[in-house]
């Protein structure tokens, strides 16, 4: 038996080191684009440098964030206490690198479930018409209607204070724009040519929206749920604020900024310093979803 020499001994083996390649090489790719817009790459900075400070927590405080110590309440900034104490004396930056594990864990849990409800709902409405979109588009506009935070108030009100029903309220708010979203997408390509050939080779219903329609709206959605993070982070500091959230002592930036307003006039970095992470984090999440707009959408070169 004869083995040619133009036989690929290592077949499956240079195939994945090509695909890891490709892939290295398109990552490479979209990270130079990122790294063309200042705005993105700033905003692309602070997300990962908030993602280390929430994974290495335990490293980065030098105070536990939960233990009082009403000797050292209120205390300005200084070497000790780089962001000052509180009213009972906790250390704030050490309270900042604990609520954003919160923050994040807020964020990701709305985002990748609002994702793939306001995208199913979309692309179903869009692609079968009719009754279908006409009942879906109707829940939607209702859900619309009222302003998101305060229809946020309304279904934690009924669920009871805890960072799991805002969970569970902001995503209850955050999927009609998603799914109007994924609608439109889907009402511009139901019609298109290569649709009606995969029609007539006898592809269902399911299979067209699986495999060719959820994937070409799948970069409009993931803008979008990228610029909706800020108003997760701001809704989610709301209902904090509100005494609706994540319940004291742990230490969420909205409800920081709400225990520390009795004294704000006197103590200025109670409130100003939570204050600033909101909003530091909102604008960063607004210039990563303005660059992903650029780099994803075909339509914007």
């Amino acid at each position: 038996m004869t083995v040619s020499l133009d036989t690929p001994v290592n077949g499956p083996v240079n195939e994945k080191s090509q695909r890891m390649k490709r892939l290295l090489t398109r990552s490479g790719h979209f990270l130079g684009k990122m790294s063309r817009n200042p705005l993105t790459a700033i905003g692309g900075g602070i997300i990962f440098l908030l993602l280390i400070v929430a994974t290495f927590a335990p490293w980065i405080a030098p105070y536990n964030p939960l233990v009082q110590d009403l000797n050292s309440a209120l205390v300005a900034p200084n070497a000790q206490h780089w962001f000052g104490t509180d009213e009972f004396g906790r250390d704030i930056f050490s309270r900042l690198v604990y609520g954003s594990r919160i923050t994040l864990y807020i964020v990701l849990l709305v985002s990748v479930t609002v994702g793939p409800l306001g995208l199913l709902l979309g692309v179903t409405a869009g692609y079968f018409g009719g009754k279908v979109d006409m009942v879906l588009m109707r829940v939607t506009d209702i859900f619309i209607s009222f302003p998101s935070l305060v229809l946020a108030l309304a279904f934690v009100a009924a669920l009871g204070p805890g960072l799991e029903h805002v969970v569970i309220a902001i995503t209850l708010t955050a999927w009609p724009p998603i799914a109007r979203l994924a609608r439109a997408e889907t009402l511009s390509l139901r019609q298109a040519d290569f649709i009606s050939a995969v029609r007539l080779q006898g592809a269902s219903p399911v299979r067209v929206l699986w495999r060719h329609i959820v994937p070409l709206c799948l970069p409009s959605v993931i803008i979008r749920i990228t610029m909706n993070m800020a108003g997760i982070i701001l809704t989610a500091a709301g209902l904090g604020f509100l005494g609706l959230g994540a319940q004291p002592p742990e230490p969420e930036w909205g409800a920081m900024i709400s225990s520390g307003r009795t004294y704000m006039m006197e103590c200025w970095w109670v409130v100003t310093i939570p204050g600033l992470a909101i909003l530091i984090n909102s604008l960063a999440f607004n210039f990563l979803g303005d660059g992903l707009r650029d780099i994803l959408d075909p339509r914007s070169e």
